[in-house]
């Protein structure tokens, strides 16, 4: 996305306060450790934010270190890759569920929709709903990569039909991640779904700034109304974002 202009500190301040609630605190680097993983629990504690997002070998420990502190743990499966081998992910979701995990995030199988084969994409998807039993599923679409606003529409419209509590744009693992434009596209797919099940949308890779935060908050307002956005319905997996919201916030203070 391209650089937004510097908000005024008052301005600011409020898209801080309002979106710390909502992140992701994410670490799924390759050299990722136990050790990493309790500086991001404590820093999720610390900050009051949605959740944090691990690899599926570090959920045990993340649940037993955010345990009453309400930030709920999700991880991630089929990650990166985004393959099509549908049994080895439902068992590595059952897995990852029975460790504690709150949340599954899912990477769609996006090559495969690029070929055409929406079946195997959606086979996915199903399947992995199934696993989760009532438990918060987000897909992944991977939206750097489909690039085409047709194709990423295909993917937002396949995955919430197929269950999907949320959609999101990116693994953060591609050179291109979260877009203005490819969320606006997601979130017509969301706003037309409707329905009595709501759906929500998760931007994910290259935010840095309180004023990137805030683009897709307006974004947000804009298409869904001004009450629409909660941790249940938008979530930003932005780990480098955090330090940023929280000094922004108490500036005005």
């Amino acid at each position: 996305m391209t650089a937004s202009a510097p908000l005024p500190p008052q301005d600011a301040a409020r898209a801080a306060r309002r979106a710390l609630p909502l992140l992701d605190l994410t670490d799924l680097s390759d050299a990722c450790t136990a050790a990493a993983v309790e500086e991001l629990c404590g820093k999720a504690r610390a900050s009051g934010v949605a959740a944090v997002c691990v690899w599926p070998r570090f959920v045990a420990e993340s649940v037993r270190r955010l345990r009453g502190s309400g930030v709920r743990v999700a991880a991630v499966v089929n990650f990166p890759e985004g393959g099509e081998a549908v049994e080895r992910t439902v068992a590595e979701t059952r897995a990852t569920l029975a460790d504690g995990a709150d949340e599954i995030d899912l990477v769609l199988p996006y090559r495969a929709l690029m070929r055409g084969d929406a079946q195997s994409a959606l086979a996915m998807v199903g399947a992995v709903r199934a696993a989760c039993a009532g438990r918060l599923l987000k897909v992944i679409l991977e939206t750097g990569e489909l690039e085409d606003p047709d194709l990423i529409a295909q993917a937002s419209r396949l995955s919430l039909e197929a269950g999907a509590d949320f959609i999101k744009t990116s693994t953060g693992k591609t050179a291109v991640s979260a877009t203005l434009p490819a969320a606006e596209i997601m979130l017509d797919a969301i706003r037309a779904r409707g329905g009595d099940r709501p759906a929500g949308l998760k931007v994910s890779g290259g935010l840095r700034r309180v004023e990137d935060a805030a683009a897709y908050l307006a974004l947000a307002d804009r298409m869904m109304g001004p009450d629409w956005v909660s941790p249940n319905t938008f979530r930003i997996g932005a780990s480098a974002l955090r330090a940023e919201l929280v000094r922004a916030g108490e500036t005005a203070r």
